[in-house]
């Protein structure tokens, strides 16, 4: 008996392994689900509500604009980061997949960040791009310079930026392998929450005068 309840705990700690490793983007169990946002449907899947099939159109598999560069000029790192998740595409919902597409002006910066559920595989269009991510304890560099057709990737989840180090333009492709694979800049999440963390807090941890830190906050 005791085997018996020993085999049936092995199996159950097994399968709920495999279900935390898949836990991200779980694969359908249909073609496909074109996400809406209202509730007249009654099939519910990755937060989203399942159109109904018979009114799926192409158009919801079709996105326009990746051609169109992004203004940097409005932003205070000289990047722009145009992101097509399942908001922008309903027809990514359950497939596991978004698009972005980076533009950077001369010395532009996406600032250190991370994707908390989405791998990023990244390939340069035009210009040179100083990529790089860091890893959890220890918290190892990983950088290349990268130019025109390579690639980099970016696992899931670890810290990681791109720099245009060139005097021109630069633009990037990123895949990303989640419908929605989330965001945290780690200046605007650390600096810049809402409400703000206690400036005590960031000084002891960053090891920097209280007002260096309040400052810092002003700027986000």
């Amino acid at each position: 008996m005791k085997k018996v309840v020993s085999y049936l705990v092995t199996v159950a700690l097994l399968a709920l392994a495999s279900s935390l490793a898949s836990a991200y983007d779980p694969s359908p169990l249909q073609d496909f689900c074109v996400a809406i946002n209202n509730t007249n449907s009654a099939v519910f899947v990755n937060g989203k509500f399942c159109k109904d099939p018979t009114l799926v159109t192409a158009n919801d598999f079709f996105f326009s604009g990746l051609n169109i560069p992004g203004n940097t000029a409005t932003n205070k790192v000289g990047s722009s980061v145009n992101l097509v998740n399942v908001d922008k595409l309903p027809g990514l919902n359950t497939l596991g997949i978004s698009l972005a597409r980076l533009d950077f002006a001369p010395y532009g910066l996406n600032p250190p960040h991370t994707h908390p559920r989405g791998t990023e595989l990244l390939v340069v269009i035009e210009g040179t791009l100083l990529v790089g991510f860091v890893t959890s304890n220890p918290n190892k560099l990983f950088t290349k310079v990268l130019n025109k057709g390579d690639v980099f990737v970016f696992p899931i989840g670890l810290i990681h930026f791109q720099f245009n180090v060139g005097q021109t333009n630069a633009v990037a492709f990123a895949g990303l392998s989640s419908q929605n694979p989330g965001l945290i800049t780690i200046a605007n999440a650390v600096f810049g929450s809402n409400p703000p963390i206690n400036p005590d807090v960031l000084a002891k941890a960053f090891q920097l005068d209280k007002n260096v830190v309040e400052y810092l906050q002003k700027q986000f």
